[in-house]
């Protein structure tokens, strides 16, 4: 992990000098964090996740000039990918109404969940029962170990709303897990 000192250092070499290679160092730095995000808000699509990292990772990079050091790096970050799902999501299923209207034919589930650890598998099913902001919100508190503070940053939710999908997203993965 990064020191403060050296991250911002790294930004201000990306903002200025349009350096690759500091903007390369970033994402050493939180490639495994953000991709480990996304596979957890795709049931483990590795090949989505992936897509999805990248597509933050250019946008970090294009848009660096506007990060105002106002909070972390990586909470900025994280708001860039938070948005990015929730772009992918919203062009998925306005697709998926296009094709409806067209076909008429059923929904097709996100993506292919072939797990072998049944306590994975077990995760994945309670994840499946949540909605998006809930799934975003688990992920990022207990899967990211990213404090409320920091999630209220991401998502631009109110702490209170956070608690509560929280709390929801509990009872409905423990009630998932019990059967």
């Amino acid at each position: 992990m990064l020191s403060k000192f050296d991250e911002l250092k790294l930004i201000a070499r990306c903002a200025l000098g349009d350096d690759r290679h500091a903007f390369g160092m970033l994402v050493e730095a939180y490639q495994t964090d953000i991709r480990r995000f996304f596979l957890n808000l795709t049931f483990g699509d590795a090949s989505l996740s992936d897509d999805l990292s990248q597509e933050t990772f250019i946008k970090a990079y294009t848009s660096i000039r506007s990060f105002k050091g106002l909070s972390k790096f990586s909470t900025w970050l994280y708001r860039i990918a938070y948005n990015e799902f929730y772009s992918y999501t919203r062009k998925r299923q306005e697709e998926r109404l296009d094709e409806n209207n067209r076909s008429k034919s059923p929904d097709e589930p996100l993506g292919n969940y072939e797990e072998t650890s049944n306590s994975r598998l077990d995760i994945n099913t309670a994840l499946q029962t949540l909605n998006e902001t809930e799934r975003s919100v688990v992920t990022l508190y207990y899967l990211q170990d990213i404090p409320i503070k920091k999630i209220t940053e991401i998502t631009d939710l109110p702490e209170g709303t956070i608690k509560s999908h929280l709390s929801r997203a509990r009872t409905k993965m423990a009630q998932v897990l019990k059967r």
